[in-house]
């Protein structure tokens, strides 16, 4: 018996399993809870993608404007077990093949991540396999790995989502070096409130993208904040520009707005890319997160790097959005290098990139 009186099995919670040789056969299930996508997926290898299911909220939050993390927590409760139990039927697999359970520990709304880490630890004891806990901003380097196994190290990463905006040198796996970020606005925070005020509804991200085609880029001269710069960014001045112009003109069709805001993100997110890979001598630049769905940013990305000689990754659009492959994989490396993440591991809603330079 424990001191106070408790059952000494209390105590397996705290507990590490005995790790298994993590090699190309350990499948790992990985779950994504971070915001508003409840997701699940089997990888084997940390390369493989036997399964991956995502069940998106969007039209949850769509009413508001953007993530209710009250709404986003409560989703997760209701649908991360049905879909856990799709991806391991769409893997074809029997739940005793799964080696280790991967989840999303961090960053993100600390409602939602916890759902996700509660029900990794419980499946990790009931099903006697490693836990792992997993940076979701790491993740999506490894995006571009499930598309293409084969990438040459060492890369540049593009990471461009809702909250983050960052260029990183991936040295080799679970090296990262910091070249630059966002000094406040992220572009997709940025995509979605230029997206709200010109009433083009949530997310802002496809909004633009979709009413741009039919604008001209060239119609507003919006700035490029710090294109010729360092290697960090800033938005908020152009989301502030955008407001400034349409209350100036009224009468300034919603389409160029659109079109010109996003030929102005596009420039400076590729245009530091580029650079970021001289400076360092990347052989190539991979893209990440969701604004890496953007069909400009896909465009104008692969097209400067041909005219730099450097390769170009980009991840398949369902990769770059929040699924659960990419934190298996992560979770297949981080397993491989670290072993067993504690049980005790908690949900951190502002963990950083674990850099190494």
């Amino acid at each position: 018996m424990a001191m106070n009186g408790l059952p000494e099995l209390l105590d397996i919670s705290l507990r590490v399993t005995p790790l298994h040789p993590v090699d190309p056969s350990t499948v790992v299930l990985g779950i994504e809870t971070s915001c508003d996508e409840t997701a699940a997926a089997l990888v084997m290898g940390g390369k493989d993608v036997l399964s991956s299911v995502v069940s998106s909220q969007v039209d949850l939050h769509a009413a508001f404007g953007g993530v209710v993390p009250e709404i986003a927590s409560r989703a997760h409760l209701e649908l991360l077990n049905p879909v856990i139990a799709a991806a391991v039927v769409e893997a074809g697999l029997e739940e005793s093949r799964v080696d280790a359970v991967a989840c999303t520990i961090g960053p993100g709304l600390i409602g939602a991540l916890l759902v996700g880490v509660a029900t990794a630890k419980a499946l990790a004891l009931t099903w006697g396999v490693p836990l792992v806990g997993v940076n979701h901003l790491e993740a999506h380097l490894y995006a571009a790995f499930l598309d293409d196994p084969e990438l040459e190290l060492p890369l540049v990463v593009l990471l461009v989502s809702g909250g983050h905006t960052m260029l990183v040198e991936m040295v080799d796996h679970g090296t990262y070096r910091l070249l630059g970020q966002s000094i406040d606005d992220a572009a997709g925070e940025a995509f979605d409130k230029v997206a709200r005020f010109l009433g083009l509804g949530y997310p802002g991200g496809p909004a633009i993208d979709r009413v741009a085609v039919h604008g001209d880029p060239a119609a507003v001269a919006f700035p490029r904040a710090m294109l010729r710069e360092s290697l960090d960014f800033s938005f908020s001045g152009l989301k502030t520009a955008v407001v400034n112009h349409v209350r100036a003109h009224p009468e300034v069709a919603t389409e160029h707005v659109a079109a010109s805001f996003q030929q102005a993100v596009v420039d400076v997110l590729v245009a530091k890319a580029i650079r970021a890979a001289g400076a360092v001598g990347a052989r190539g630049i991979v893209l990440g997160g969701g604004v890496g769905a953007n069909s400009l940013l896909r465009t104008e990305l692969m097209d400067a790097c041909e005219r730099a000689g450097l390769r170009c990754h980009l991840p398949s659009p369902s990769m770059c959005t929040d699924n659960a492959a990419m934190i298996a994989s992560a979770g297949w490396y981080r397993l491989r290098a670290d072993g067993p993440t504690p049980l005790d591991v908690g949900a951190h809603p502002n963990l950083r990139l674990p850099l190494a330079l």
